[in-house]
């Protein structure tokens, strides 16, 4: 069967009560038919059993299964968000005295993780710019263990070739991270062009609408064994709820996607040549400066499109404060279109110079384009840039 039926027809065996919907596994332990089960229960850790939701849930597994099966990925762990998947995922296999290599375009929590809390730990890291791969292998030293990125990064839209990145990253043994959140499996799958490990913020389009938090890390399945150790002893595990909401939310994925898609490519195209704007950025524009990588790597373009307001940073708040009914958070990729100014917000507390390395510039406005008419979202943009 082929990924959109997979992501609708993949559920928990039914139960004696031959449910038709996926029921949900609201418990917080599971009971055993005898003391001898319970004891190999925990002495073993291979089995395939249910000992406490902590370590593992049926509806938990049931969405963690769905999505290793939309990336092409082996096993995969869930996590309470997706900022509990970056970090469990780095603690995991970064140790005191390694080194780490990251794109410098990450989301702001991320770098906050890179520069204020792997250092304290005698971790080291170093940046590349993602417009200039050939910067990485520079950057590897003896000790490098982990290269991480996004792409589409957040928020710059910054797109890399993942054949380049992983070949690099397997001559000289090095764990190869990707953050799929801005794409998702139904764009995008990382694996095929080398990743060992893909994460995501399930917040995000994964939800697709703005409900639960939640976060996911697939790859290989000795390095999902590592990382489900980790995951199950720290505790930052998902809950059987948000585990249930994110599954069916899979189960529209494809088609919300294509609908982003061809919504936010719409409204680019309509802003292109508005003379408020220094300018539009969407990967399956032209203009993109990755677009040829963009067509090799993704299915379409995705949810999200960013323009430069020439007004800057006065101009950005003006344009938010302009806006009736298009939404105002911090959040993306939600059935409503949401717009931010990542320089006074979400990057806010990275210098200005640091907010240049990364392509934030003073009037940068990020567009998580939702399912509304695409006219009606064009006239709400048009209509705050007259202002």
């Amino acid at each position: 069967m082929r990924p959109e039926t997979l992501a609708i027809r993949t559920q928990t065996e039914r139960t004696g009560e031959k449910e038709h919907s996926t029921p949900m596994f609201l418990t917080s332990s599971f009971v055993y038919d005898s003391a001898e089960d319970m004891a190999a229960a925990f002495a073993d850790d291979t089995l395939d059993v249910n000992i406490y939701s902590r370590f593992s849930n049926p509806t938990v597994d049931e969405f963690i299964k769905k999505i290793c099966i939309l990336e092409g990925a082996e096993d995969g762990i869930a996590t309470a968000t997706g900022m509990a998947a970056i970090y469990s995922s780095f603690m995991t296999f970064l140790s005191s005295g390694d080194h780490m290599i990251s794109a410098s375009a990450v989301f702001g929590s991320t770098h906050t993780i890179l520069t204020k809390y792997l250092p304290k730990w005698g971790i080291q890291y170093s940046y590349f710019n993602m417009n200039k791969p050939e910067e990485i292998a520079s950057l590897i030293k003896p000790n490098t263990k982990v290269l991480y990125l996004e792409t589409p990064s957040n928020p710059g839209l910054d797109i890399i070739d993942m054949n380049y990145v992983s070949a690099l990253c397997k001559k000289h043994n090095i764990l190869f991270i990707v953050d799929n959140c801005f794409a998702t499996p139904a764009v995008q799958q990382p694996i095929k062009f080398g990743a060992d490990l893909v994460l995501h913020s399930a917040t995000k389009f994964i939800d697709g609408q703005g409900r639960v938090l939640g976060g996911v890390v697939v790859g290989k399945k000795d390095l999902i064994k590592q990382l489900y150790l980790f995951v199950r002893n720290t505790g930052p595990s998902l809950s059987p709820f948000n585990a249930w909401v994110l599954t069916k939310s899979l189960e529209t994925l494809f088609v919300r996607m294509d609908k982003h898609a061809e919504n936010a490519f719409h409204i680019a195209r309509a802003l292109e040549n508005n003379p408020a704007l220094s300018w539009v950025k969407y990967p399956f524009l032209e203009s993109h400066p990755q677009y040829a990588i963009a067509k090799q790597q993704m299915k379409n373009g995705g949810g999200v499109l960013t323009f430069e307001l020439k007004a800057g940073l006065e101009g950005g708040r003006k344009f938010l404060n302009n806006l009736t009914w298009l939404s105002m958070t911090n959040n993306l990729g939600d059935t409503r279109t949401i717009a931010s100014h990542p320089a006074s917000t979400t990057h806010s507390k990275l210098t200005e110079a640091e907010r240049q390395e990364v392509g934030i510039s003073p009037g940068l406005i990020r567009l998580s384009v939702g399912l509304e008419h695409p006219d009606d979202i064009v006239e709400e943009i048009i209509q705050a840039l007259n202002k």
